[in-house]
């Protein structure tokens, strides 16, 4: 492959997945990382933490159910009600010393707390969690978790959300939750509570 060719396909990798990380981009073009790290300069296109702090610069919804600095991870994309992303990059203390395998409640962690992050509400606690540990995460690398309401609450004052957290592109993890909200009456379509709560 060309270098024009392959800065192409750089490009290409960085849109579909600005999370991706240069190690990954070198695995998939099969070249050096100071390639990698050389064509993102001539290109422009900024290492992922840089990538991230962007991302997180662009207009998003603000957490209402907890403190943000209480979400596990960094939320990169927030649309309350709707979906939501957030990185958590794997360092030494989550990890067991022995083997360098993450703690699995780290990794809860950042799902449930997205989960509840996503609810417009004052109030969002998580009722249930079925999950799934889909492959072990190790020291150093990046879990990206995506949220995703399937139903808002109702008569009972619950609201369904899934969590697919992947490393790359390979799921580890997944779960399906139920967070009790506060708010029981009706949104609109706008976001905003029913005027009429008789």
């Amino acid at each position: 492959m060309s270098k024009k060719e392959r800065q192409q396909q750089l490009l290409y990798i960085i849109e579909a997945n600005p999370f991706v990380t240069d190690r990954e981009l070198t695995r998939q073009l099969k070249v050096s990382i100071q390639t990698i790290r050389l064509d993102r300069m001539e290109l422009g296109i900024p290492e992922l933490r840089e990538r991230m702090k962007q991302m997180a610069e662009h207009s998003y919804d603000q957490v209402r159910s907890l403190p943000a600095d209480e979400v596990v991870g960094d939320i990169v994309d927030l649309q309350l009600d709707k979906s939501g992303i957030s990185i958590f990059e794997i360092r030494e203390e989550h990890v067991f010393s022995r083997n360098g395998i993450a703690r699995g409640h780290y990794v809860f962690g950042q799902a449930n707390s997205l989960a509840v992050a996503i609810i417009n509400d004052e109030i969002a606690l998580t009722a249930s969690a079925d999950i799934r540990f889909v492959r072990m995460v190790r020291l150093g690398e990046k879990c990206i978790a995506k949220a995703q309401v399937r139903s808002l609450a109702g008569r009972n004052g619950k609201a369904e959300v899934d969590v697919f957290t992947y490393v790359g592109e390979e799921l580890v993890f997944q779960g399906h939750f139920v967070v009790y909200r506060s708010a029981i009456e009706e949104y609109s379509e706008g976001g905003n509570r029913s005027a009429d709560r008789h």
